[in-house]
């Protein structure tokens, strides 16, 4: 079960929990309180921020401090988060306190009942520090044990419920509303990210998200191997006729009420990449089970975008396969028909993302919508151009620069790049209309945005976001980020619509 979150405006002394979470910042000389801390401190007679002195907690980001309150208030510990260092008006962003609320989360496994104080930083709390508190929280208690057998049933878990001190309990309840919602929403990527490709195969996957569309509402459309011939989807037949698991493409449609303008989501679904016969070095192969996030994302994105009813007419479009070499597998020199009639020559049979989502592309161009938001772990380059925490952001200059900005709010990084015309010259053929690599490694997430771009309907304003590192982390747990899937970028998708229908 999730963890429970709700808000209370009872005096802090009369509360009860197994802990209590407050912050403080870093400052040049040594702590910043911040009001939850000093509420603390008081009742604890002036010993806590002494007692931090001592210990040497500097209040940097992802440091938690816990402390034993010994009997002198109605919770026994108090985890002290560390803001980092505030910003130049001396508040703290909306990030900082959401990352600060997972690392108490994280660091809280074993308590159950958790009292959090950090809405109070930066003053009476709004629905911006509601959010990011009730998140941070919510998404920092995430874990996945689907496969571990034999756990004891007394062993530590993550905190079952949390309880935010504002001033006003019924004015938090709808920002609360919505944080179950997009926590939800998050968890529901981070499990399918993490389920091994052995049981997440592309019918399974298509299953799970047309389940989700279904108890969201939403019409489901699934096309087989058979259906997606009939559509002329020569793409996404390519790329899983080398696995006896056939490919799919889901379609999952919210018609939202009074709607004022129409989204389309395409979200790659590789539920394995080996490369094909263009196959990947053995090192960290495992991690390819994780290619097929950006579909997870958008299936997460429109069920979510459903549960708020918000006015807006969003369809997303999923492209499922799984990339194996084989005897039946597409090859380096392959010729490949799409959707719309364009071919390419397949030159790399592990530049398969693009060669999926062009069809795709193509069907979800067919409704006509307002405007085209595609996700997808599309390149390596990605990550060298940018690293594992922030995704790169192609395509029409302002729905491009409206997703960056969304992603500032959100707390998913990203970053801005262009589409030089230079680089779509390395994707000509003297065989067919394109090909689906450029020899030439320079500028390959750019090369990747630009073959998608071939597909995309002149007029339409569109973005790529490459989640290639921001969607897995394959590092230690930070902030509110676990190991494995994140759930990057169903926030700055949410976000992003949200200011589309705002503009609209």
């Amino acid at each position: 079960m999730p963890p429970t979150i709700s808000a209370t405006d009872r005096p802090l002394e009369k509360l009860t929990a197994d802990a209590v979470v407050v912050g403080v910042g870093a400052g040049p000389t040594g702590l910043l309180t911040t009001p939850g801390a000093e509420a603390v401190d008081r009742l604890l007679g002036g010993r806590l921020l002494e007692a931090l002195a001592d210990l040497g907690a500097r209040g940097a980001e992802d440091e938690v401090t816990r402390l034993p309150t010994f009997g002198q208030a109605p919770f026994p510990v108090v985890a002290v988060a560390g803001l980092g260092a505030p910003q130049a008006d001396g508040t703290y962003s909306a990030e900082a306190v959401r990352r600060a609320a997972g690392a108490a989360s994280r660091a809280l496994t074993g308590r159950s009942s958790v009292v959090t104080l950090l809405a109070a930083v930066g003053g009476a709390p709004d629905a911006e520090r509601l959010h990011a508190v009730g998140e941070g929280s919510l998404l920092g208690a995430y874990e996945f044990t689907a496969y571990k057998s034999g756990l004891p049933a007394d062993r530590p878990t993550p905190p079952a419920s949390f309880e935010l001190v504002v001033p006003d309990a019924g004015a938090a309840k709808a920002p609360l509303a919505r944080v179950r919602a997009v926590a939800a929403a998050v968890g529901l990527v981070r499990d399918l990210v993490n389920t091994p490709p052995n049981d997440l195969h592309p019918a399974e996957l298509a299953a799970r998200g047309a389940a989700a569309g279904k108890k969201a509402g939403l019409s489901v459309e699934v096309l087989d191997e058979k259906a997606l011939a009939d559509g002329g989807y020569g793409g996404i037949l390519a790329v899983g006729g080398g696995s006896a698991r056939g490919p799919r493409l889901l379609r999952l449609v919210y018609e939202g009420k009074k709607a004022r303008t129409s989204v389309a989501l395409v979200g790659k679904g590789i539920t394995f990449d080996s490369g094909g016969i263009s196959i990947k070095p053995a090192a960290k192969m495992e991690d390819m089970k994780s290619d097929m996030a950006g579909a997870a994302a958008v299936i997460a994105t429109v069920c979510l975008v459903a549960e708020l009813g918000l006015p807006v007419d969003v369809t997303a479009t999923v492209p499922i396969a799984e990339n194996l070499p084989s005897g039946t597998a597409y090859r380096p020199a392959d010729v490949v028909t799409f959707r719309n009639g364009k071919r390419a020559e397949i030159t790399n049979t592990d530049a398969e993302g693009r060669v999926v989502l062009a069809d795709a592309i193509c069907r979800a161009a067919e409704d006509s919508p307002d405007y085209l938001l595609e996700t997808a772990t599309l390149t390596g380059a990605q990550l060298v151009a940018l690293g594992t925490r922030t995704a790169g952001v192609m395509g029409s200059d302002d729905l491009r620069d409206a997703v960056v900005a969304a992603s500032t709010r959100t707390g998913e990084p990203m970053w801005a790049m262009p589409l030089p015309p230079e680089l779509r010259r390395g994707l000509d053929s003297s065989v067919a209309d394109l090909v689906n690599a450029n020899a030439d490694r320079m500028g390959g997430m750019l090369v990747g945005g630009h073959f998608l771009a071939e597909f995309v309907p002149a007029g339409l304003p569109w973005a790529h976001i490459d989640i290639a590192g921001p969607s897995y982390n394959t590092g230690a747990p930070w902030g509110y980020t676990p190991k494995g899937g994140t759930g990057v970028p169903v926030r700055t998708l949410l976000a992003t619509i949200e200011d589309l229908i705002a503009r609209s």
